[in-house]
């Protein structure tokens, strides 16, 4: 499933936020940065993402 997202992430930007982290105002930036053009979106999701994992490895997000 990670790899999943992370490929989302790079291929449609929003997809791979919403399903990591849900609805929230982290999807809303990132779908102003898509709309700014694909690259500053695919940057903020695999960021997002790996920001995600990185907590989840952690214990602070169960």
């Amino acid at each position: 499933m990670k790899l999943l997202r992370f490929l989302l992430g790079l291929i449609l930007p929003p997809l791979g936020v919403f399903l990591t982290v849900g609805v929230g105002p982290t999807l809303l930036i990132n779908i102003l940065l898509t709309f700014l053009g694909w690259l500053p979106g695919s940057i903020h999701a695999i960021w997002v993402i790996a920001k995600y994992e990185e907590r989840m490895d952690q214990g602070e997000i169960y």
